[in-house]
């Protein structure tokens, strides 16, 4: 990061005329290209989802340095319309296990519909998150709806789940590819969240992000991913 660029301090763009400043990233040799983008592939398809997480603690500077990741998303308007929790206290995350189980209870006992529980099954998912207390750590994000100018104006922020749905992403991709695993936990409604962590009304949660190790015994579903040709479509 250039001395400049270190100086410089976030502030809204909303209203402001159009300034564009110079763009010119070194083009990567095609050798060096082909070799990233295979490896990068590799890597990724490394990539799993863990419910069974060591209590060992991760080094937080790495967690810290996968959300900067994560805050390089494309955005709507480039509004940024995110915000990321970083949970290590262990009574507070013993509060969103409490919470998140006793939804997870009523959805698994009926509310989600025999349809979206057959699916579920050979994931091998129930009502018992122990993730949420085992990982030494929380991710929770939640997505701005709009946010408030000096003025007490709101400002309405565009193409939100989008956005966010992609900075989720590359959170992922960055944990993964720093030597850490992690999951995308969902329980419905959220609400809870938003009580617990003490987060402003313009926020919404939109995920519980265990991070850690997996633990030593650690397994998980026997999935198969679909291939290129199956995902891709070349016109």
């Amino acid at each position: 990061m250039s001395e400049t660029q270190q100086q410089r301090e976030w502030a809204p763009i909303h209203g402001l005329p159009y300034r564009s400043v110079p763009y010119r990233p070194e083009r990567m040799p095609e050798a060096e290209s082909r070799e990233t983008a295979a490896r990068l592939r590799t890597r990724m398809d490394e990539r799993r989802t863990v419910r069974q997480f060591s209590p060992d603690p991760v080094p937080e500077q790495v967690i810290r340095d996968a959300i900067a990741c994560a805050a390089t998303a494309p955005s709507g308007a480039h509004q940024q319309p995110w915000t990321f929790v970083l949970v290590k206290d262990p009574e507070v995350r013993r509060r969103i296990r409490e919470a998140a189980e006793h939804e997870e209870r009523v959805s698994y006992g009926g509310r989600l519909g025999e349809e979206w529980l057959a699916a579920l099954r050979p994931l091998g998912t129930d009502e018992v998150k122990a993730h949420l207390t085992d990982a030494p750590a929380l991710i929770v994000v939640f997505q701005q709806r709009h946010w408030l100018g000096d003025d007490g104006a709101k400002h309405k922020h565009y193409y939100v789940d989008e956005s966010v749905g992609i900075a989720v992403g590359m959170l992922l991709s960055a944990l993964h590819l720093s030597g850490l695993a992690a999951l995308i936990h969902t329980p419905s409604p959220m609400r809870f969240l938003s009580e617990v962590l003490g987060r402003p009304a313009n926020e919404k949660a939109f995920a519980v992000i265990p991070v850690g190790y997996p633990a030593p015994d650690c397994r998980v579903p026997d999935l198969v991913r679909k291939s290129l040709d199956q995902v891709l479509v070349e016109v």
